[in-house]
């Protein structure tokens, strides 16, 4: 078992730049701001078929790296990586045009791919009187499993291992671990790692979680996202990225770069007990996991980022292995980042550690929004709801991130110092 703290320097792993999009802002700064003042990403939304609906929707420039026609033969997934990707290396300082792109790696969470393309061109099939002769010859390389980080790798010229991680709502921390193995194994001296997810663009999600009863309504879209909260009536779907520079601790203080944490500890494991419904005994078990891999005790954890969704069950379910594993934990503060900007399925993950990791610098815990009447079966000790709360300085921040299928992702990460 790999305790962090005895790992020698070519073995540590550290975040070293951040590029991000998500419902309510376009870089970390941006983001952390409106979490901080209430701002929510959620708006009105209208899909085929479906009709008039919610959605975290991303408002960031595509053209910002790509030309009109290099997006015009892609994805908005591989867009979105693009967009975070080249956000992340500039914000990390690399000299990029002198690193080696064979030891560059690309590993991207996402919960699915292909669907969007697929429905589009049906979609336009339809008014050919499903003649196949107009089915677009890009729809292979749009919906094959790696394209999101196979359009980042085009962009950027990375040749070294590129690949997406299919690990449904656990993908975020998904494509982050996976992104610190390559690093401790030697398969690359940089990872590109993160999520991204273009799951607004499907009219079949919403059609599902609708037809599920899973599928958030109310009046007012900003508060249509509220995990925790006794009237929350299901999810608010969104899209969104995020990406991560990860490198050793050795390159990275050979190169002088400023460094916003440090990779703890992780886990990952399977519910193998349903399809949809959340085991909160495997949840605590993954946590514990993480905590023991790290070599900390769960008091030692100073924040929870929450995996929440919004779902009657589910919400209930995580907040029974929060209290199995933190009841003796008095100092630990939970939060949500969902009831700012949605689910953003792949990204996630990344999205709401990402947004948690400045609290190291302004000691700020922000809250979870949207709770009017907190459900008694989601009461947790240290629960932070509605206005932001002032921490002790924090040394640690555990992010939750559970998927479909029973997938369990959990990382802590430590202050750097």
């Amino acid at each position: 078992m790999i305790v962090t703290n005895s790992l020698p320097d070519d073995q540590r792993i550290v975040l070293t730049g951040i590029g991000l999009t998500a419902p309510n802002g376009n870089s970390l700064a941006e983001f952390r701001d409106n979490l901080l003042n209430g701002v929510s990403g959620v708006r009105d939304y209208e899909i085929r078929y479906v009709g008039k609906t919610l959605a975290g929707i991303c408002d960031f420039e595509e053209r910002r790296y790509q030309a009109r026609k290099e997006r015009r033969r892609g994805t908005r997934a591989g867009s979105i990586g693009i967009y975070c990707c080249n956000e992340a290396v500039r914000d990390s300082g690399i000299d990029w045009p002198n690193i080696d792109p064979s030891r560059v790696g690309i590993y991207l969470g996402v919960t699915e791919h292909g669907n969007v393309e697929t429905e589009n061109e049906i979609y336009e099939l339809k008014g050919y009187d499903y003649d196949t002769s107009f089915w677009s010859h890009h729809h292979n390389p749009r919906t094959v499993a790696n394209n999101p980080a196979g359009e980042v790798a085009l962009n950027l010229g990375v040749i070294g291992p590129h690949y997406t991680v299919g690990a449904a709502c656990a993908a975020g921390n998904a494509g982050l671990i996976q992104g610190a193995q390559m690093l401790r194994l030697g398969e690359c001296d940089l990872a590109l790692s993160g999520g991204v997810s273009e799951s607004i663009h499907t009219f079949g999600i919403f059609a599902s979680f609708r037809s599920q009863g899973a599928l958030a309504e109310h009046p007012d879209p900003a508060r249509a996202s509220r995990p925790f909260d006794v009237a929350r009536n299901g999810i608010v779907v969104a899209e969104g990225g995020c990406c991560f520079t990860l490198e050793r601790l050795d390159d990275a203080r050979r190169r002088g770069a400023r460094i916003y944490g440090e990779l703890a500890g992780y886990a990952m494991n399977t519910d193998a007990t349903d399809f949809v419904l959340p085991n909160p005994q495997r949840q605590a078990e993954c946590i514990a996991l993480a905590l023991r891999r790290a070599g900390l005790e769960p008091a030692q954890i100073d924040l929870v980022s929450s995996h929440a969704t919004g779902t009657t069950t589910g919400d209930v379910q995580e907040c029974e292995a929060l209290r199995t594993v933190f009841r003796d934990a008095p100092k630990t503060v939970i939060n949500n980042t969902k009831s700012y900007i949605g689910h953003c399925m792949g990204a996630a993950g990344a999205l709401e550690l990402a947004g948690n990791l400045p609290s190291f610098e302004d000691r700020i815990c922000h809250p979870t929004i949207n709770v009017d009447e907190l459900d008694p079966a989601c009461a947790l000790d240290g629960l932070v709801l509605n206005q932001p709360r002032e921490i002790d300085p924090p040394t640690y921040i555990l992010n939750n991130s559970f998927g479909m299928l029973g997938i369990n992702s959990v990382v802590i990460i430590k202050r750097f110092t």
